[in-house]
């Protein structure tokens, strides 16, 4: 009969390679309690329960937000410990070793700075920064203090993407000519939505640039390499909207509602990205196609679970695009879900990004290739900002 599980303290101990283990705690402080705080705190509670045994099991120490009341709401519904209203307590809190930043962009940097600076890990959602200057700060603050970092690019954690990656570098394509990435939603078409932090520069730095259009760049550099310059085209389509506290009034839209840019890869591929949260029907659909010498890949993120592949190599009879159902216990992540075939959704390339995270740290093993260091983010922020400059003066703009 296997050997039954025991409980020490809040350890739990079980059969784990022919012998009794202990699962260590890893504390959490969680900045931020809305979109993020949700998916976030949800990827905490998952994963020891289907990567398991975990590196650590994640503690929730405290969560932090502006609104009293609905802080303390979110402690007790996501499970944390503590609530607080200064994130300056989280940092400092001798529990936490793992702080989590989900607040808007105009408060990544400071926060995340004096983490490092207090020794904590640290998982920043993205854009890391309001700009490159801001990303470069952070980047440095935490390689000196030598903390493990990652900005939050979910995205690469879905085991799709991680699969056109890994058949990317196997070349089953070829050399990598072409990228071509889009992301599109609809949701602040409407002249009346409210003049939202996204839609104001001093919050969020960029609008669909850095919210969607962050996400497919990354993506570039991930699955095709180091983009070099850029020529962008920013677009505002609804130039004032009514303040969240008082409709009667209203406010500037100081930020892009859609943008367009061409790329220039240093390995000579080009490319092109676009993102607009002006696109009627798109809730949240996100294309990428990789054109390589020798084939294509094609993901699509409202069929996350497939990827489309063609190979000029297949017989002349045979050529077409090939999909593959990636849910076999053989691609990323899929032994610890379910029998093949059974699907996952959005919420876990989170989970599997927070395991790869704490994976890291106990193990002491590099966050990078497969997860977006402070330096990815950095990079990001960098052609965010070349892509600004490019739309302002109507120029091809380098990305160092």
């Amino acid at each position: 009969m296997p050997q039954q599980e025991k409980k020490v303290g809040f350890v739990t101990m079980g059969q784990v390679s022919g012998e009794a283990k202990p699962i260590k705690d890893i504390g959490v402080g969680m900045l931020g309690y809305a979109f993020m705080g949700k998916a976030h705190s949800n990827a905490y509670q998952r994963m020891p329960f289907f990567f398991y045994p975990p590196p650590a099991r994640p503690r929730l120490v405290a969560i932090c937000g502006r609104n009293r009341r609905a802080v303390e709401e979110a402690a007790r519904r996501y499970g944390y410990e503590k609530a607080v209203t200064d994130w300056k307590q989280v940092i400092s809190d001798p529990e936490v070793q793992l702080v989590d930043n989900g607040l808007p962009n105009n408060l990544h940097m400071d926060p995340c700075i004096e983490a490092a600076e207090n020794g904590k890990n640290i998982l920043c959602e993205k854009p890391l920064a309001m700009n490159h200057t801001e990303a470069k700060r952070m980047y440095e603050a935490a390689e000196k203090a030598r903390v493990k970092n990652m900005t939050a690019f979910n995205y690469r954690f879905i085991p799709a993407i991680q699969l056109a990656r890994n058949l990317i570098l196997r070349g089953e394509i070829g050399k990598p000519l072409q990228f071509r990435g889009a992301y599109l939603q609809e949701w602040i078409m409407d002249p009346k939505f409210p003049l939202v932090w996204r839609l104001r520069k001093d919050i969020a730095g960029a609008g669909v640039l850095g919210d969607l259009g962050a996400h497919v760049l990354d993506l570039a550099r991930f699955l095709v390499g180091e983009i070099s310059q850029v020529c962008g085209l920013t677009k505002t389509f609804i130039s004032d909207r009514p303040l969240p506290d008082d409709p009667s009034k209203t406010g500037s839209v100081d930020v892009d509602d859609a943008f367009i840019s061409m790329l220039r890869f240093s390995n000579g591929a080009i490319g092109s990205v676009e993102a607009s949260r002006f696109c009627a029907g798109r809730k949240n659909f996100q294309r990428i196609e990789v054109h390589g010498s020798e084939g294509t890949i094609n993901f699509n993120l409202e069929r996350l679970n497939e990827l489309e592949i063609y190979k000029t190599s297949d017989p002349a009879d045979e050529r077409g695009f090939k999909t593959i159902l990636v849910t076999e216990s053989v691609h990323p992540y899929y032994d610890r879900w379910w029998p093949h075939g059974h699907t996952i959704g959005w919420e876990h390339a989170t989970v599997h990004e927070v395991y790869h995270f704490i994976k890291c740290i106990v193990d002491d093993e590099s966050v990078a290739p497969l997860g977006a260091t402070f330096y990815d983010g950095m990079k990001n922020n960098q052609i965010m900002d070349a892509i600004i400059r490019s739309s302002e003066r109507g120029t091809w703009e380098r990305t160092e």
